[in-house]
């Protein structure tokens, strides 16, 4: 059995179709799986944000802080390794 995803929008129809097995009747877990799929490849983002028009001003702001949040998580990340570092000769180097 194959269960196949459309996505339609209202005026501008875009057709969106990955096939996945299911297994044992089981369609909860197989359109699990197809979501995750989509997300991962940005498909679903884009179809959010390509269904309605952005005025340039929302674009602008929607871009600014992506950037921002962009920078935040990569210092967040860093500052959690560095929380996290355990298990090693010297786990803060330069702090002795």
């Amino acid at each position: 059995m194959f269960l196949t995803l459309k996505l339609l929008g209202n005026r501008h129809p875009s057709f969106i179709a990955r096939t996945v097995f299911v297994k044992n009747n089981n369609v909860d877990d197989a359109c699990r799986l197809l979501n995750r799929i989509l997300g991962k490849e940005g498909i679903l983002e884009q179809f959010r944000l390509t269904r309605y028009y952005e005025k340039p001003f929302q674009t602008r702001r929607r871009v600014n802080h992506q950037k921002c949040k962009a920078i935040y998580n990569e210092d967040m990340d860093r500052k959690i390794q560095f929380v996290l570092r355990k298990n090693r000769h010297e786990p803060f180097p330069g702090c002795y």
